[in-house]
């Protein structure tokens, strides 16, 4: 898929039970697997052993996983339980009706390194599978997998140019709180009636959304 060098090709259909048939997970979960999701496909395995690609320092493997889907959406739960149960990074291609929405997870070391853990993930919208913003680009699996990222995530993470890819993701966690507290102290001054405290709470809001557009 995403015209992958065929060297990373793997094609092997995934049980979705395999996922779910832990005793840990709960009925919810199952049920979200059995009604959201039709198949899974393991399409590609992007690594050293695949490609001309030097090993990272924190991802050994991206694993390309299809999923096709019985409607347009995925509870995210459902792709944390996959996520939990494979030890590398995975990009997932989502399939509904002929269109494909790629998504993939910031995952961060665990304690020890020996797992991962999603921060969170990022999306694009429903395309045709030829128009999906996704190419394997950079000389090493770090590389590669942080361009997945930024490809996905778009906008979202700025340019990247000069900011490495966990304080990217730090940054944009910092502009979504600070947006948050904008809208909530904009939501307060509607209601406010007297008019120095009015007047109080416009001059610290002027003063955050200065702070926003620093921060864009």
């Amino acid at each position: 898929m995403l015209n992958f060098p065929k060297s990373t090709e793997f094609n092997k259909r995934i049980p979705k039970q395999k996922f779910y048939e832990n005793i840990a997970v709960t009925p919810a979960m199952k049920k979200a697997f059995v009604e959201q999701i039709r198949i899974i496909y393991w399409r590609n395995k992007i690594a050293a052993t695949t490609l001309n690609l030097a090993a990272g320092g924190q991802v050994t493997e991206i694993e390309v996983f299809e999923v096709r889907l019985s409607a347009p959406e995925l509870d995210e739960s459902v792709l944390r339980q996959i996520d939990r149960e494979i030890p590398y990074h995975i990009l997932f291609l989502l399939e509904y009706e002929g269109k494909y929405c790629a998504v993939i997870g910031y995952k961060e070391a665990a304690a020890g390194k020996t797992a991962f853990k999603v921060d969170r993930y990022y999306s694009t919208d429903w395309l045709d599978e030829d128009d999906l913003p996704v190419h394997l680009e950079g000389l090493t699996l770090d590389a590669v997998y942080e361009n997945f990222v930024r490809q996905i995530a778009g906008d979202a993470l700025g340019t990247g140019e000069s900011t490495s890819l966990k304080d990217s993701v730090e940054q944009q966690k910092q502009r979504e709180q600070l947006e948050k507290q904008i809208a909530a102290l904009e939501a307060k001054i509607r209601k406010e009636k007297q008019p120095k405290k009015k007047f109080e709470m416009v001059q610290k809001l002027n003063g955050m959304k200065g702070e926003q557009e620093r921060k864009k």
